[in-house]
Order: structure tokens, then sequence, then C-alpha cells
């Protein structure tokens, strides 16, 4: 034999509320709960009421038997004697017999209705045969007169049966169960109307639930953007009702789905600008790399058909610029692949002051036609942990900036400054301002303006990743660059994290840490002994005049 599956025959078992509606089922239920209770309840009734009835019918049937023993008991020689039904008070439709010893009826008569009591025929009377004098109350039918209550009495021999007809207890019976059902039907009508109409009502917000529910599945969730997926009321978010439960269940689902959603899009636009910056990187990056080679080539070239056609000194000198220049693009690019693969740097404690006093003096050395301003902390140490090649660089880079895209008279400030814990460094110029359209992407790789800021006459123009290793060098440091410009004033800020000593034992602490004096010294041995001619316009508080 096959095992018959179990869903199989949970259906089999409930082909009622199989593939309906919950509404339906709930009316279904509530329905057939009702039923049964109503049933149980008239059922109870009836018995109860029947038992009721029969007791009373029974204690006057014993009341007559004992009222009629009586009476025979006056003549116990007259076995078929029944004169004491002659007597008053006896109830229409009473019978009434007298038995042998074996139970057999001798004589038996009905009382009438204002008339003498009638004598029973053959067939009655063996309708009544079979009784016992037990005092027991026993139900017999006597044709032509309907069902009876009897009861077989004896006293010293004299044996008197006695009956009393059951028509107004069964028709009591009848119309009970009559007027019950009438009830139970109309009720039952009642009750259904309102458990529809209530049911009905308390399932409209699990059914607004489900129509959400159906709207946000119909939402093209699998492309576009993904927004203001619609949400379940807030009527319908109750905790204190399970429809509530579900509604907000429901919206906290749709809002994961819809982050999720949001999440996934701007990963893919993400991956988008990043393919596409690649393709921008690899385009910039061969273009760059092929000009140099062209030139190398070319020069080759013509060194090869002979030294007739170029000056050999002229060719190597300009192959060597060329491969220079080659080299150092290959170089830059190698470093931020390198901080893009996040390696480690070289780390150290790092003077900021003399960091970029440093640089202010070679930027000053390589462009002196501009107006190089220093200002350095004299009341607390810049002291960061890092690699002091690579911020050397990124300040110059700043400064190289400065000089190529400003014209000739424009003021740079270099500042350091120490807030809280946090090492600053901000340079500054006064030129023209990067243009608007610029600015957002002003970090990314090969990102240049040369058309857009003034340089001063024969400079180079680079290759657009200064800024890009500026920002790679500092992120890897654990801090962040930004710029702001407006024509007249264009602002670089380099944020990062102060290196902080451990404080001496409170005892020793009379005078200045050392380590600051040190540091003020070395940032005015710095510039007092390289800078020469560079000039610091700063605030008498933070700043020192160098001549």
């Amino acid at each position: 034999m096959t095992a018959r599956p179990r869903g199989r025959t949970l259906r089999t078992r409930l082909p009622l509320f199989g593939g309906r509606s919950l509404r339906t089922r709930l009316l279904l239920f509530i329905g057939a709960v009702l039923v049964v209770v109503c049933a149980a309840m008239a059922v109870t009734t009836v018995y109860a009421q029947r038992a009721y009835l029969l007791g009373n019918l029974d204690q006057r049937v014993s009341d007559a038997a004992d009222r009629s023993l009586g009476g025979a008991s006056l003549h116990p020689e007259l076995d078929r004697d029944l004169t004491f039904l002659h007597e008053s008070g006896h109830p229409a439709g009473m019978l009434a017999a007298r038995l042998d010893d074996d139970g057999a009826v001798l004589a038996a008569a009905v009382v009438s209705q204002d008339a003498a009591p009638q004598a029973l025929g053959d067939d009655q009377r063996a309708a009544l045969e079979g009784l016992t004098a037990d005092g027991a109350e026993h139900t017999r039918t006597v044709p032509g007169l309907g069902t009876y209550r009897l009861t077989v009495l004896d006293d010293d021999g004299v044996r008197v049966l006695a009956g009393l007809p059951m028509g107004d207890v069964q028709d009591m019976i009848t119309k009970l169960m009559v007027v019950e059902s009438v009830v139970a039907a109309v009720g039952l009508g009642a009750a259904g109307v309102v458990c529809a109409v209530v049911i009905r009502r308390q399932l409209r917000p699990l059914g607004r639930v489900a129509a959400t529910a159906v709207e946000v599945s119909r939402a093209p969730l699998d492309r576009g953007e993904v927004t203001g997926l619609t949400r379940v009321p807030a009527r319908d978010t109750d905790p204190g009702s399970e429809a509530g439960q579900v509604g907000a269940a429901l919206n906290r689902m749709i809002e994961h789905v819809e982050s999720s959603l949001a999440e996934r899009q701007r990963g893919e636009e993400e991956m988008r600008r990043s393919e596409e910056r690649m393709r921008r990187f690899l385009a910039d990056a061969s273009h760059e790399l092929r000009t140099p080679l062209a030139s190398i080539a070319g020069y080759a070239e013509l060194m090869n058909r002979g030294t007739d056609r170029i000056e050999p000194v002229l060719a190597w000198r300009r192959v060597s610029a060329e491969s220079a220049r080659m080299t150092g693009l290959v170089e830059d690019l190698l470093l931020l692949a390198r901080l893009d693969e996040g390696r480690p740097l070289h780390t150290a404690e790092v003077d900021l002051a003399a960091v970029v006093a440093e640089a202010v003096w070679d930027a000053r050395a390589a462009g002196d036609g501009h107006d190089w301003q220093l200002s350095l902390p004299l009341e607390a140490p810049a002291l960061v942990v890092g690699d002091e090649a690579r911020l050397h660089q990124v300040v110059a880079n700043l400064l190289a900036n400065a000089r190529v895209h400003t014209p000739v008279g424009t003021a740079v400030v270099a500042e350091v400054d120490v807030v809280g814990e946090r090492c600053v460094i901000r340079v500054r110029d006064n030129g023209p301002g990067i243009p608007a359209e610029l600015l957002p992407r002003a970090f990314e790789r090969f990102t240049r303006a040369d058309s857009s800021r003034a340089r001063a006459s024969g400079s180079a123009g680079g290759a657009g990743l200064g800024l890009a290793i500026a920002a790679a060098i500092v992120g890897a440091h654990g801090g962040r660059i930004d710029v702001t410009s407006v024509p007249g004033r264009t602002e670089f800020t380099i944020d990062l994290p102060a290196d902080r000593l451990p404080p001496a034992e409170p005892q020793v602490r009379t005078r200045p840490a050392p380590v600051r004096e040190s540091t003020v010294r070395r940032a005015d041995a710095v510039v007092e002994g390289r800078a020469g001619g560079v000039r610091a316009g700063l605030p008498a508080r933070t700043a020192r005049e160098w001549s």
C-alpha cells in the first residue's frame, strides 16, 4: 500500500474550509459553533422539561393508583370490581384495571368526560398485560386511547393498575421544541448577520495590509530607482492587535527592502562610476605615457638615421627629459596603487612645523615670483605619527599646485595649527580660484585645469595626479583633505590626528615639556637658517617674522 500525502489527508478532512477566504472560514466556523451550542441548549432544555413533566405525571399516576387501590381494597373478594372509578375527583382519560396474580387483566375501564367509565376492548386490555406490581412507572400505547403512563400496585393480593394519558406532556414537549427551533433559527440568523458585519469590519485592516503587500509586489523592484514604496497606514499598525502587528512588520520589511535596494543601486552606481573612472584612468595613463614614449622613439629614430639630422647632445637631453617625465608618472601611479592596496607606510613621530617650513622653502626656491608666507604654532607642538617623506610630498604638491596655477605675485600662505586632538595644515592663495564645475572632482586622478587657472609663463603642466596623491596619502594617515575655492581665495585644509605624548609626572611638571621647545626651535631653525628672504606675514600671537 502507498502512504497518502499528509496535505491531501488534511484537505480531505476539512473540505468545508479549504480554498476559502478567511472571512468565509470564520463565518462558517462561528456558524457551526453557534448551531452546535443552540442544538445542545435545545436538547438540554427539552430533556429537562420532559423530565420535569414526566415526574409530575408520574406523581399524579402514583396518587391515582393509591386512591384506586384504596377503593378496590374495600371489597377484596370482588376481583373485577371497578366501582371506585365512579368516585369524584378522577381526571378524564384516567385508565384503571384489576389484575390477577399472573398480571392478566380481569377488568379495565377509562374515565370519560361527563359520562360513566367505559370498559376497554380486548385489544386495549391486551396492551396492558405483562406489567408487574413493582410500583414503577411504565409507558404503553393503548389502541384508540394513545400513550399512557401506567403503574401497578398490590395490597394483600389486590392488584390495581392505574394510568394517565401522556398526550398533554407530549404536546407541551412538541410545542417547546417548535418554539426553541424558531427562536434558535432567528437567533442564528441574527448572530450570523452580526458576526458577518463584525468580522468584515475587524478584517478591514488586514485587507488593507494585504492590498499594500500586493501593491508592493507589483512594484518594479528589479530595475530602476526604488523609492517611495507604499506603506501600511499608521492606523493599521497598532501593536495592540494582530492585524496591527502584521502591518507594522510589513512596514519594517518594506523599509528593509527599500534600503537594501537603494544600497544595491548605490553599489551598482558606484561600480559604474568606478568602471568609468578606471576606463578614464587607463585612457589618461595611456595618453600620458604615450607622449614621452613617442618623443623618445622619435629621437631614437633620428639618431638611428644619422647625426646630421639632429645634434646628439640635444637628442640625448630630450630623451633623458622625457624618460624622467615618464619615470615620475610611473612612480606616481605605483604610489597610488600601493596606497589603494592599503600597504603600510613608514611611521614615526613627525613635526609638521618643520615639514611645512621645509616645503615652503623648496616652493620659494622653485617660484620666487610668488609671495610666500608661513604661519607656525608657538604654544603647542604639531606632532603626528606618520611618514615624514610622504607628508612632505603632500604639502609640496599643494604648494606646487598653487605655484603652477596662479599668476606671479600671488600670495600663498602655509599655516600649521593645533586644534584639540587634531593637527591642521592650511594652504591658501588669493589666485583666480578653481572653477565650480571642477571643484567636486579636484582630487580625482588626471584632473587638470590648465585652461581654467592662469599659469606663469613657461610653466609646464603636470599629469593631474598631484592632488590625487595628496588625498591618498592623507587618507592613509587617517586624516582628510578638503578644498574650498572662490575667485580670490582657494584654501586646502589637511586634518590629521595629533600624536599626544603621555603626560609627565605631576611633581616634575614645573615648565613646558621639552618637546614643545624643541619643536618650536626646530621650526625656527629651519626657517631662519634656510629661508633667507622668506617672509612670514602672521598674527602676532601665533607667528614670528623671519628676514
